[in-house]
């Protein structure tokens, strides 16, 4: 079972593997909080805020990104994605 801390780099590091593609635009993303039940929650911030595109940013780029690198996540959330449409 990894520590908290172990998740948050190893996340950390799949973000940063992103994370020039959304300062691009403008925007960034942030951990907000790991669960113990390995669920983690994300901020967008900047540009990716608000954006209405952020859903399809979200599942195409960040959940994949992270499902690839970190399985042990069970699951994300972002606290403020926008629902797209």
């Amino acid at each position: 079972m990894s520590t908290v801390e172990e998740l948050t780099k190893k996340i950390e590091s799949s973000l940063n593997s992103i994370r020039p593609y959304l300062k691009a635009d403008g925007g960034d993303v942030r951990i907000s909080s790991i669960t113990e039940d390995n669920v983690v929650q994300l901020e967008f911030v900047g540009a990716c805020g608000n954006c209405s595109m952020s859903t399809m940013t979200f599942k195409a780029g960040v959940e994949a990104a992270i499902k690839r690198d970190v399985p042990e996540i069970k699951s994300i959330e972002v606290i403020n994605l926008i629902p797209f449409g």
